[in-house]
């Protein structure tokens, strides 16, 4: 029976119990679930995501969201943005003993995604520096003022403070710098010496030395001047000189080419003369191989007429000797046939007579009377057909 009532009562107190238990149980992993998962935790463009398991490092990832589950799991962003340093020092000693100040100014730069085992290698010695930007300055600012000291003291006043020394100064103690922090992981980009800092007693020793050197460069440009004006005014009175000398030699030269010019002149008059005198001689000669030679083609000429004379007269005389042979034969042919003579004879009457003739048959010893036909009149004789008859 009196189980019976504490169970009742524990019923009828259970609302407040299952709160309480609610309630721890919520805390326990409020407290505890952070140790055993993460979701949707997200990583910046300036930033790399450093994933733990087990506390130790799992992966090293670049921008985007990640989620994990396991033991002791745990995501740590590490940026990646330059963190700017400035560090000053008044009091470096140069080579020569003298004091100088410096200030130096750059940005530290983090390991990135492509330094993941640098990141691992790295990490368990110093967390801090990838983590906290007032520690990692103040670690850069220490190293930096080595370096400072370092390559000030390597080098002498004039080699750190004067002229283009100073981007010798800033190389160096970007070299020795850079060279220090890559011990941490860590690269330094930008570095400048924006100013050197001389104290007062350095500064007034420092504007004598520049007095002093002004004043022997301007002693030295006076030097110079005058000199150069010495030089100006020697150079000159030469100039002068060679001028006259030059307007000397100049008209003695012209005197020579003057004479050269007559005598070139005279030769080439000379020479005239001579090719004048030469083409007489070969005009006269050439007139007297004409004149020869048309004596010989006249010579020539008169024989050959002579000769076709000769050999004319000779065919001539046997032309005659065959005329007379023909003439001779003939007489003897008419001395012979005196009936050929007189076919001869007929035969040339009847080849003079054409077949418009009229001939008139007269008496002998008569004179023939000329009729002049016309109507009423007839011919007497058709010589046409007396010709045609014979």
């Amino acid at each position: 029976m009196s189980n019976n009532n504490m169970a009742s009562r524990v019923l009828r107190g259970s609302p407040i119990v299952i709160g309480v238990i609610v309630i721890a149980v919520v805390f326990f992993l409020m407290i505890f679930s952070g140790q055993f998962y993460y979701a949707f935790e997200r990583v910046s463009e300036q930033e790399i995501g450093v994933q733990f398991q087990g506390g130790r490092i799992k992966d090293i990832v670049g921008p985007g969201v990640y989620s994990d589950v396991g033991l002791y799991v745990d995501l740590v962003r590490v940026s990646s943005q330059a963190v700017p340093f400035s560090v000053e020092d008044g009091e470096i000693i140069t080579l020569d003993k003298q004091r100088i100040g410096l200030v130096v100014t750059g940005d530290i730069f983090r390991p990135g995604i492509a330094s993941r085992e640098r990141i691992r290698e790295l990490w368990a010695q110093y967390r801090p520096y990838y983590l906290d930007d007032q520690l990692v300055q103040t670690r850069v600012q220490e190293l930096a003022k080595q370096a400072m000291k370092v390559c000030v003291g390597d080098r002498n006043f004039d080699d750190n403070v004067v002229g283009t020394a100073r981007d010798v100064l800033r190389t160096c103690i970007d070299d020795e710098l850079s060279s220090l922090a890559e011990n941490f992981g860590l690269n330094i980009d930008n570095v400048v010496v924006p100013d050197v800092i001389l104290s007062p007693e350095v500064q007034t020793a420092l504007d004598a030395i520049v007095q002093s050197r002004l004043e022997t460069e301007k002693a030295g440009q006076d030097k110079l001047r005058a000199e150069a004006q010495a030089g100006a005014e020697q150079a000159r009175q030469q100039g002068e000189i060679r001028i006259e000398q030059s307007r000397i030699q100049e008209q003695a030269r012209q005197q020579t080419l003057l004479a050269e010019l007559d005598r070139e002149r005279v030769v080439a008059q000379r020479a005239v003369i001579e090719a004048e005198r030469a083409n007489e001689l070969t005009r006269v000669e050439a007139e007297r191989a004409i004149i020869e030679a048309q004596k010989s083609n006249d010579l020539l000429a008169a024989e050959r007429d002579l000769e076709i004379a000769l050999i004319q007269a000779q065919a001539a005389a046997e032309q005659a000797k065959a005329t007379v042979a023909v003439e001779t034969a003939l007489s003897q042919l008419y001395a012979v046939a005196p009936s050929y003579v007189t076919l001869l004879m007929a035969q040339a009457n009847a080849d003079a007579l054409n077949q418009t003739d009229k001939v008139i048959f007269a008496p002998e010893g008569t004179t023939p009377t000329i009729v002049i036909p016309g109507p009423g009149i007839v011919p007497t004789v058709d010589t046409g057909a007396q010709a045609s008859g014979q």
